[in-house]
């Protein structure tokens, strides 16, 4: 891995110093994206079937880009019952953590003048999910994206996923979407998926949000299209953080680090320690595990002597990580004063990959500092609130000379007299 060692500094600095750093072989890719966009627009499924060949390497592009639903029930049928044990459990934990977040109560709410305002949160109608694909499959995001859809009712779930070398779904994404009831499969990948799902093509019909994890080419994408569509979040390439106590166990860490290295050589890695021999022996075992296993990207990795840990929670405010691990004394504590992180993993044993897979909680997270503002997916992305008012003629009484004032004072006199004649002239 291409490391470096930061010194100790304050937080907010240090932070952005990592990002400039981590970003410098960035490649841009703001005007491919826009013109990826403009392609899918003007030319629909003759332009996906052109990109798909060109960008996911597929020498088979089928002329139908929708996966038959005699496929996923095959692939269903097909998968190995120890790894379709594992996915129903899966499912059945982030399942759970979704269920809990939906409150089906709406808020009604009687107001002094005797108007009532109902508020309503209903689901979107369709909704789109990205899973990454190229060098590897990615069920895990098929059933992150699709429970939390499922959970808060959205009526059509629709996937695009990239195809393999000879056009087709690996059978492993095909039998997840199989089993988180996915009403339709595309195999388009890219920002041309995200572009078709948003405008829609001759096979693919538009949907109201779009949501999943991918490159920087998806994300840029995504960006492209807010707006048009919802989306979840503009995440990236995957970054962790471990702030490493005195008793860390150094192989443990480098796995943890390698094991986010294996999503690519795009999202930063950090280490942060009191003790300046802690990062020296976790950089020692990083070097050593990436050296013994194939797929572990050359991923930039800071290391970063702080003075004590209060600086380390700083630090990791600061730079609003996509995961942190806690690998220290007290971590349940220290968890409770991180503010930006988009998941926190707790305590030796809480392993970033636990989050990727099983725990329960959703691995779409917000990555490049997001988490100041935003946080894990899950149902409220697919919900929308509607508001419902009723004003009856007492509370027209009290508030139509309000309005009558106020929309004058704004240069809009016939919402005055709007709200007025319902007062001078009473026929209810």
């Amino acid at each position: 891995m291409n490391s470096k060692e930061f010194p100790r500094g304050g937080a907010v600095e240090t932070a952005e110093q990592i990002r400039i750093w981590s970003a410098l072989d960035t490649p841009r890719v703001e005007d491919e994206v826009k013109e990826i966009g403009s392609n899918v627009n003007d030319g629909g499924d003759a332009a996906l079937r052109e990109l798909t060949a060109r960008f996911d390497g597929a020498a088979q592009v089928p002329r139908s880009l929708r996966v038959d639903d005699d496929a996923l029930t095959e692939a269903l049928n097909q998968l190995d019952p120890a790894v379709r044990e594992a996915l129903e459990l899966a499912i059945a934990n982030v399942s759970a953590v979704a269920v809990a977040q939906v409150d089906p109560d709406p808020s009604h709410v009687r107001l002094p003048q005797g108007q009532v305002v109902t508020l309503r949160e209903i689901p979107v109608a369709a909704a789109g999910i990205y899973a990454p694909g190229g060098h590897a499959a990615y069920p895990s995001s098929v059933l992150m994206c699709a429970i939390p859809a499922r959970v808060a009712g959205v009526e059509r779930l629709v996937l695009a996923t990239p195809p393999g070398p000879h056009g087709s779904v690996p059978s492993l994404v095909l039998a997840t979407a199989a089993l988180c009831e996915v009403d339709e499969v595309y195999a388009v990948g890219g920002a041309q998926a995200i572009f078709a799902l948003a405008y829609g093509t001759g096979s693919i019909d538009p949907v109201d949000v779009v949501a999943g994890p991918g490159n920087i080419w998806v994300r840029e994408a995504k960006r492209a299209v807010s707006g048009l569509v919802g989306i979840d979040s503009l995440a990236g390439p995957s970054e962790l953080m471990i702030i490493a106590g005195h008793d860390v166990d150094p192989e443990w860490a480098a796995l943890d680090l390698c094991a986010q290295a294996e999503h690519g050589g795009d999202g930063p890695l950090l280490v942060a320690a009191v003790e300046q021999a802690v990062l020296h022996a976790i950089e020692a075992a990083v070097e050593r595990a990436a050296a013994e296993r194939i797929g572990v990207g050359e991923a930039p990795l800071a290391l970063v002597h702080v003075a004590d840990t209060e600086a380390a929670i700083e630090l990791a405010n600061a730079f609003a990580p996509e995961h942190l691990e806690l690998l220290c004394d007290d971590a349940t504590l220290l968890a409770e004063r991180v503010t930006t992180a988009g998941c926190v993993f707790a305590g030796r044993h809480s392993a970033t990959a636990f989050g990727d897979y099983v725990a329960g909680s959703n691995h779409v997270l917000p990555t490049g500092g997001a988490g100041r503002f935003s946080g894990p997916l899950g149902p409220d992305v697919f919900r929308r609130k509607i508001a419902t008012v009723q004003v009856p003629p007492e509370a027209a009484a009290k508030l139509a000379p309000h309005v009558d004032v106020l929309a004058k004072a704004e240069g809009f006199p016939v919402h005055g007299e709007s709200a007025m004649i319902r007062v001078e002239d009473d026929r209810s």
